[in-house]
């Protein structure tokens, strides 16, 4: 049995969901039917229930006898390793943080217990350098007045975490706030006066409005050592929750917030948050399939009780919008790797991407272009390196079995001959050069500088054909470059009109500089199509037209010329066989089959290149799909590389 590992789960490459599998808790479009939420009543016995439950395991760990199993959960387990780890949420701070302050550790006792800590890490260093350095920090925490210093600083801490929130916490907290302060600017007017008595005997906080709904100091309580919460949402039938659990030995926790759900809008749910009942549900020891079917059936007021994250979160902060271009195709249903199959996102190499969350790298979410409206959530899709470190595995796999297949081969070369074949199948591969996705951003062309149009295609495609039918019916609007050639010009020929004339010295110069887009030698001559023409071309406020080989489109990208490129595709065999005998060709059936395995071939390889694809199934009907998609860039913007842009 085959089985990958991915952000801590264990998944079959089969894609059957076992035990670790990471699972969404609602997909859209299924159907769900209401289920009530228990009155407030019922969650106060519940919450009541789980103080009485903590104050008798109190009383046991006091006689040394434990009735749960710290093992029961990792969660549990680190718990019982360290009652301090998790993190309280300091607008709800009540008559427990109060309790918690008056029965803190004397910071002597601290300290002890800190000089001990380095004592037995002291003698697990193996370097004299680490075992100096806890050395000198030992020998601070013995000075007295080290020790002066800490308990002043553990009792001004104590004092001051008793003090509630500085500063709003949230939106409807800061206009609260705006207002309270334009009254008490006022202090003459009877109003002030009231409000700054009430503010000063006795203190007062303004929590969240949702948060506040129904909800007393006493619905938040410490349970093994953590926050316990009670967090309602509201889910319609026409929006889902937007989360993923996962099982953690016999709890269910939230593993994922996704974009667009109820969850995330709510901002009431996190990652990592331990789910201990939904309605009134206990989810203790379900899989995460159960609970996926369970909350299928459930819209409406949905509450949770759950025990908080202990994880330190992130300040909050604003997304930005990251739009790509795919340079792969993806099937998640054919990627074992992904965490979560009903959430993954399938694109073809192309499509455009707006990826509004990378807080996962692995796995960022996404929504196609043009299927927002129709992507209620966002979809999961393999981040960049991630995907670059997966294509370089496949590449490795790729070379070493050729290299294997090829062992015969080598055998019968000299020594040095397989020692140079070997070495350039094993070495290291650039990341940078795996081409995954890239940035884009939306251009509109100015009206006196037009992109220049590139067509793309096999010879007998009929891309040269289009290229001069527009020349002679609209010579004022399209224009195409003056190429250099290093042969003498004739009677006829001016320079700069036919060709640039140049020495064979300067044109290798150019050449080596970069600033030929396509070059080649006829008759030990040389000819090019340079930049600078094309630029001359804009320039002038006309539509430069190239007819260029695939393998001069890496160049003509790297410029800042800004260009489209149009794939003008080959009709089927058949068809193309009869648009060529309308112009007197009889080609072979071998170099028919030629010409459609040529496009296939330059689709596959260059594809991601394409602006725009059009079929040369009629030449007139492909005539004026070009004029329109050229049409069309002065009145729509386009998706260019950002970095066209920089």
């Amino acid at each position: 049995m085959i089985t990958s590992h991915m952000n801590g789960y264990v998944q079959e490459a089969s894609g059957q969901a076992k035990i670790h599998r990471e699972r969404a808790v609602d997909c859209p479009g299924e159907e769900n039917s209401l289920v009530k939420s228990p009155h407030s009543s019922a969650h106060m016995e519940r919450i009541q229930h789980y103080q009485e439950e903590l104050k008798k395991r109190r009383e046991e760990d006091s006689r040394g006898k434990h009735d749960i199993d710290p093992n029961a959960s990792l969660r549990l387990k680190k718990l019982s390793q360290n009652p301090k780890v998790g993190i309280d949420n300091p607008t709800f701070e009540g008559k427990e943080k109060a309790i918690k302050d008056t029965c803190s550790q004397d910071p002597v006792a601290e300290l002890e217990e800190l000089l001990q800590a380095l004592k037995s890490m002291q003698h697990c260093l193996t370097d004299a350098q680490s075992q100096q350095d806890v050395e000198l920090i030992m020998q601070l925490l013995a000075k007295e007045d080290f020790r002066n210093a800490y308990t002043i600083y553990s009792a001004v801490s104590q004092q001051m975490s008793r003090v509630g929130p500085t500063s709003p916490l949230t939106a409807q907290a800061q206009d609260l706030c705006q207002e309270v302060q334009k009254i008490l600017q006022s202090s003459h007017q009877k109003e002030g006066l009231e409000l700054r008595a009430l503010l000063t005997n006795p203190h007062l906080q303004a929590h969240d409005s949702v948060a506040g709904q129904d909800m007393a100091e006493e619905n938040v309580t410490q349970y093994l050592g953590e926050t316990v919460k009670l967090v309602r949402l509201e889910k319609a039938r026409d929006t889902p929750l937007g989360a993923t659990v996962r099982n953690d030995m016999d709890s269910v926790v939230v593993s994922r917030v996704v974009k667009g759900g109820a969850a995330e809008r709510s901002g009431l749910l996190s990652e990592g948050d331990e789910i201990l009942e939904i309605n009134g549900i206990s989810l203790r020891g379900k899989h995460v399939n159960e609970v996926h079917d369970l909350l299928q059936q459930m819209h409406g007021t949905l509450t949770f009780l759950l025990i908080p994250s202990s994880q330190i979160k992130p300040a909050p902060h604003r997304q930005t919008v990251m739009h790509v271009r795919a340079y792969f195709d993806y099937d998640p249903s054919d990627d074992p790797f992904v965490p979560c199959r009903e959430l993954g996102l399938s694109f073809q190499k192309g499509d455009i991407l707006h990826v509004i969350s990378q807080d996962d790298p692995n796995w960022w979410q996404a929504y196609r272009d043009g299927d927002e409206d129709n992507q209620p959530l966002a979809g999961l899709i393999p981040g960049k390196s991630f995907q670059q470190q997966r294509e370089s595995l496949k590449k490795t796999i790729t070379d070493r079995s050729r290299e294997q297949q090829g062992k015969l081969w080598y055998a019968k070369k000299g020594k040095k001959q397989r020692k140079k074949s070997t070495s350039n199948l094993t070495k290291n591969t650039d990341y940078d050069d795996i081409l995954t996705y890239e940035e884009m951003s939306l251009y509109h062309q100015p009206a006196n500088r037009k992109r220049p149009i590139a067509l793309i295609g096999p010879t007998n495609s009929g891309h040269d054909e289009l290229r001069r039918r527009l020349l002679s019916i609209e010579p004022e609007k399209f224009a195409v470059a003056v190429p250099h050639t290093t042969r003498n010009s004739r009677i006829h020929e001016r320079n700069g009109r036919e060709y640039h004339f140049v020495s064979r010295s300067s044109f290798e110069t150019d050449l080596a500089a970069g600033k030929f887009i396509e070059s080649g030698e006829y008759e030990k001559n040389l000819y090019g199509t340079s930049t600078d023409s094309v630029r001359h071309i804009i320039n002038s406020g006309r539509i430069c037209l190239l007819c260029l080989h695939t393998r001069s489109l890496r160049v003509l990208r790297s410029s800042n010329l800004k260009p489209y490129v149009i794939f003008i595709a080959p009709p089927s065999q058949e068809r193309l066989r009869t648009l060529l005998a309308t112009e007197g060709k009889t080609p072979k059936p071998e170099e028919l089959k030629e010409v459609i395995e040529k496009a296939r071939e330059m689709e596959h390889n260059f594809g991601h290149f394409f602006d725009a694809t059009i079929v040369n199934m009629d030449p007139d009907q492909a005539f004026h799909e070009l004029r329109r998609v050229i049409d069309k860039l002065d009145t729509e913007p386009q998706w260019v590389p950002t970095s066209w842009l920089c």
